[in-house]
């Protein structure tokens, strides 16, 4: 016969896992809308650039030119992007969607107050959203 203390540690494994919860940027204030890029480094950015967070942790948008999409799972105030795929599009705004996307790729840590997001990396990068609407 199983002993009480074995049948009843499955399901507090179970149980445990549930309880954690999505700890990424999602959680925090980013999800429910959509970020539009307003600067990167300090100057202006011209070229339109969009960053959603549609699920735990995931990113989409809409680059300069193309959609775009990755994995983000970091927990908050961390960011990290992998996998990150886009349509392959050309348009004459390739050398600002480039620029977009390799900082984004390079971003480390977020903070979001209100409607803006920021991201930054150790080397003194920064990228502002503001959220639409």
């Amino acid at each position: 016969m199983i002993s009480w203390p074995a049948r009843l540690a499955p399901v507090l494994l179970v149980a445990l896992t549930a309880c954690a919860g999505d700890e990424t940027l999602s959680a925090y204030g980013a999800a429910g809308k959509t970020w539009r890029l307003s600067q990167i480094d300090g100057a202006p950015f011209s070229a339109s650039a969009t960053l959603e967070f549609p699920a735990p942790g995931k990113i989409a948008g809409q680059a300069p030119c193309n959609a775009y999409r990755a994995e983000a799972t970091a927990p908050y105030p961390w960011f990290d992007t992998t996998g990150l795929s886009s349509t392959r599009k050309v348009c004459p705004e390739l050398l600002e969607e480039t620029r977009f996307l390799e900082a984004l790729q390079t971003m480390g840590e977020a903070e979001v107050t209100g409607d803006v997001l920021i991201l930054r990396n150790g080397s003194g990068r920064e990228m502002l959203f503001k959220a639409d609407g």
